[in-house]
């Protein structure tokens, strides 16, 4: 049988049964690892009992102030042989019913503010024959109650499963279409290996929703490294600095868009931060001098700008201390068996600094997506991963991402890549964040259009973040159109949805 995410559950509560293994920090709430594995021992039986068979597909829409709910339930699913399809929050009613028809899921679990959602797409899935929640009420409405879904047995168990099992069905976060399932199996779902750590109970603390790529890493991989879950429902910064303040955790894990506030937050200079020796950025492009500004007030510890997406998997990257300060913008170089590279529009590879599509190859550890031939064989080509990210390599194979394929501005024949500009506007104290993207011009086909959230009390214009720009890029790069936003729109990773951008006069997204 495949080494399985629960078996790094079951090592825990065999050795320390009693240390807290997950908090939510919100509602000042513990889970054990004892807790945490026989609870889930318990709903995975009653999964089997339900007729839930290996291979059936079980949906997880649970909200995040429920996190709790979503760990028990993404343990059980596995052990029970069955495969998690862990779904946003953020979906509304047909958006739901669409991924679940699409997973085929015959069970569901959700939460008392995600149920109507979830109620709402059921009429139209025949397929989904039980739904579990946490909302009272659920035996008058036809629904299991969450504290019924249990076995009375509590020991270990696990229906047998191999590699090449499908563990989870991931849907993509659909910033430029409608979401696709990435089909992840028992052997490329782990990125960490499993292993007895060093307890250290000094937590990792993270934000991001459990549904997401980087959410899910965070169900095992701090148990992994010796430390407690520290969990943040919804991210809030004064409530972010209140918990490292206060719980002291070794570790953290930030979108871009959090780094962002924290960075802009008069309580930034201020804060004790001294307990952090690792802080992780990941999920999307971030600009380097938010960078450089987190890594100035954390000197002890590692701060990295990591690449990844759901389709690579455990493709993974790493930068090296002792290169923080030499490679200003990178992400680091490919951890081995990940390869790297940068193609042109032909496919052929370019030079070093040279700007193209990177490539990934991850051999024996490659996804595809669910039940779309089609989709997968333009995705991956002779075992190479087409991220569509551009990017390029420096003569040392450490990678830059520069932006998305679809984020290059053609104004007038020049070609504008939207996170240099970005970077630029990060840079000025008026600007809290910042969104670049192509507007239609009548003339020149694109003009570089601006979407800017101002810091608290900036008055900052849209002529001084013109001269401001002027005086550091190239004046095709200028953005001419600049519109002020309170917030910009993001989906549920932190990755801002600039097909949303008001007035981009009918580009594609």
């Amino acid at each position: 049988m495949a080494d399985l995410l629960p078996d790094q559950l079951r090592l825990m509560a065999a050795a320390l049964p009693d240390e807290v293994a997950y908090t939510d920090v919100a509602a000042d709430r513990d889970l054990t690892f004892r807790g945490w594995e026989s609870r889930s021992n318990r709903l995975a039986r009653w999964f089997v009992a339900q007729g839930v068979a290996r291979g059936d597909r079980v949906a997880i829409h649970v909200p995040p102030e429920e996190g709790e709910a979503f760990l028990l339930t993404y343990s059980a699913v596995h052990k029970a042989g069955a495969v998690a399809v862990p779904t946003s929050t953020r979906m509304v009613s047909a958006e739901l019913a669409r991924v679940l028809a699409h997973a085929g899921a015959v069970v569901a679990v959700t939460g008392t503010a995600t149920l109507p959602d979830l109620a709402a797409a059921r009429p139209g899935l025949p397929q989904l024959r039980t739904v579990v929640t946490t909302a009272p009420g659920a035996a008058s409405q036809g629904l299991v109650a969450w504290d019924h879904a249990t076995d009375a047995d509590d020991s270990a168990f696990q229906v047998p499963v191999g590699g090449d099992d499908m563990a989870d069905l991931m849907y993509t976060s659909g910033t430029t279409g409608r979401p696709k399932g990435v089909v992840v199996r028992h052997r490329n779902v782990a990125m960490v290996p499993n292993g007895l750590p060093r307890w250290r109970r000094r937590g990792w603390l993270h934000a991001s929703p459990m549904f997401t790529f980087a959410g899910l890493a965070s169900a095992y991989n701090p148990m992994k490294l010796g430390m407690p879950l520290l969990y943040l429902p919804r991210f809030d910064v004064d409530r972010w600095f209140d918990v490292v303040e206060a719980r002291r955790p070794a570790a953290t894990f930030l979108v871009p868009a959090m780094a962002e506030l924290l960075v802009a937050s008069p309580r930034f200079e201020a804060a004790d931060l001294s307990s952090l020796t690792m802080c992780s950025l990941g999920s999307a492009p971030v600009a380097p001098g938010t960078v450089a500004r987190l890594r100035a007030r954390l000197p002890g510890a590692l701060v990295s700008n990591s690449w990844g997406m759901t389709e690579a998997g455990p493709a993974f990257c790493f930068m090296p201390p002792e290169e923080q300060g030499r490679r200003i913008g990178s992400v680091g170089r490919p951890v081995p068996p990940t390869e790297f590279r940068i193609v042109d529009a032909a496919g052929d590879a370019l030079p070093s600094r040279g700007i193209g599509q990177l490539v990934v190859r991850n051999p024996g550890r490659e996804r595809e997506y669910f039940r779309d031939e089609a989709a997968t064989a333009g995705t991956w080509r002779d075992g190479w991963l087409h991220t569509g990210d551009l990017a390029y390599l420096d003569e040392d194979g450490f990678l830059y991402i520069v932006g998305r394929e679809k984020d290059v501005i053609i104004r007038g024949g020049h070609n504008v890549h939207a996170t240099d500009v970005e970077a630029v506007l990060y840079e000025h104290s008026g600007v809290q964040e910042a969104a670049v993207a192509g507007v239609a011009h009548p003339v020149l086909g694109e003009d570089v259009g601006a979407w800017v959230v101002r810091s608290p009390g900036s008055a900052v214009t849209a002529d001084d973040l013109r001269a401001f720009c002027a005086e550091r890029l190239s004046d095709y790069k200028v953005p001419r159109a600049v519109t002020f936003l309170a917030a910009l729109p993001r989906n549920a990773t932190g990755k801002v949805l600039k097909r949303d951008l008001p007035g981009r006069g009918g580009l594609p997204a």
